[in-house]
């Protein structure tokens, strides 16, 4: 499992999509299953804005479903293909 934490840059949005672009293609070219990434609780918009960047259309393709977990809302689990 790799492990992707968003406290230290949640103020910027470029960062914030780099970043998550960065873990997920490492993540899919080391044959990782899972990818952790830890938004934080607080508002919920950064959780909102990290759902949105999994949902564009080149980033589908890299995993099989995302799950929000239930026990934490300031956790988004990715399971790659």
């Amino acid at each position: 499992m790799l492990t992707l934490d968003l406290h230290p840059i949640f103020r910027n949005d470029r960062d914030i999509d780099m970043a998550l672009r960065q873990t997920l293609f490492k993540a899919a070219a080391t044959g990782v299953d899972v990818v952790q990434i830890i938004p934080g609780k607080g508002t919920g918009r950064l959780k909102q804005r990290v759902l949105a960047v999994l949902a564009q259309k080149h980033m589908k393709k890299l995993y099989v479903r995302v799950e929000t977990d239930a026990t934490n809302t300031g956790r988004v689990l990715v399971h790659l293909r």
